[in-house]
Order: C-alpha cells, then structure tokens, then sequence
C-alpha cells in the first residue's frame, strides 16, 4: 500500500481528504443548498439553520442573473460546508416520503371520481360497501350531475371538482 502524497497530509502528520474528495462534498453541500432554495419559507424555518445559511437561500430565490444566481449558490455550498447536512438531508427525505404520500392519495381519489364518473351506480355500491355509513342518496346526485356535465360539456366541472373535493375528504377519515 502507498503512503498519501506530501499534499494529502497535514502539518499534523494526519492524512486528510484528497482533493477530488473535498471537490466531491463541496458539491454535495452545493447541491443539497439548492434543495433547500426550492423549499417554502415555512418549510426553510423548519430546519432551524444557521442565520447567515438562511438569508443566503432567501436571497438565492429573488436572484435572476444566471452568474449572479451560480456565485449565490456556491456561496451557499460554502456555508453548507459549515453545517451537519445529516439533520437536513433526513428531514428532506422524511419531506419527500410525506408528497409521495400525498401523491398516492391524490391519484386515488382521482381514479374514484373517474370510475364514478364512467361507471355510476357500480362504482358507488363498491365504495359504498367500503364505507356503509355512506348516505347514497347525496352521493348519488355527487356522481349523477358530475356525469351529466362530461356528456354536456366533454369536460370536468365544477360537480366534478366538488365530487373530488367529497371523495378527499372521505378518503382523508378513512384509515
């Protein structure tokens, strides 16, 4: 095994990072600072980062200059170096895993409006044994106005949008 060159050791004696690792997480820390540009200020607060670390994203969001917008988020990348990315990158998971989730349930209730919609009172006696607490009649006139307006109009509506806004709803109680 070959001892590391003169340039990867320290004044110490300890061996260090080579360069093309400290190139590698410069730009791991650049890009996880551009993840965190594309975050709402709710979501950015969240985090509890660094004051100077947080003005920096903020101010990366309102700059439109191509360069301008490129040297603010290497700069980022360079307070992000300063910060444990651990805490952040597990809190941008657990964010990722919450909209997957919350696309799920939205492509759900979106292929219910559909069958209700193309299939009527079967698609409604499914869901209603899903749900027996189900009062069929509202339902009933949910489904028929929203397929009335698709064979008037070829289009969603708003009975359609208030037959998706119903259907969230039961699904959101369901378990």
């Amino acid at each position: 095994m070959s001892a590391p060159d003169n340039d990867e050791i320290d004044d110490g004696g300890n061996a260090r990072p080579s360069k093309s690792a400290r190139k590698r997480e410069a730009h791991a820390a650049q890009d996880l600072g551009e993840q965190l540009v594309a975050l709402r200020e709710a979501e950015l607060a969240a985090l509890a980062l660094p004051e100077a670390l947080a003005d920096a994203i903020r101010a990366a969001r309102h700059i439109k200059s191509r360069a301008g917008s490129a040297r603010q988020r290497q700069y980022i990348g360079k307070l992000m170096r300063e910060v444990d990315p651990g805490p952040i990158r597990a809190a941008l998971a657990a964010r990722g895993a919450l909209d997957a989730q919350e696309t799920e349930r939205f492509k759900r209730v979106e292929n219910w409006r559909e069958r209700l919609i193309v299939e009527g009172a079967a698609a409604l006696n499914e869901l209603k044994r899903w749900r027996p607490e189900l009062e069929l009649a509202e339902w009933q006139a949910r489904v028929a106005a929203a397929r009335q307006e698709r064979a008037h109009s070829g289009a969603t509506g708003p009975a359609a949008r208030e037959l998706f806004r119903a259907l969230r709803a039961l699904f959101a109680t369901m378990p």
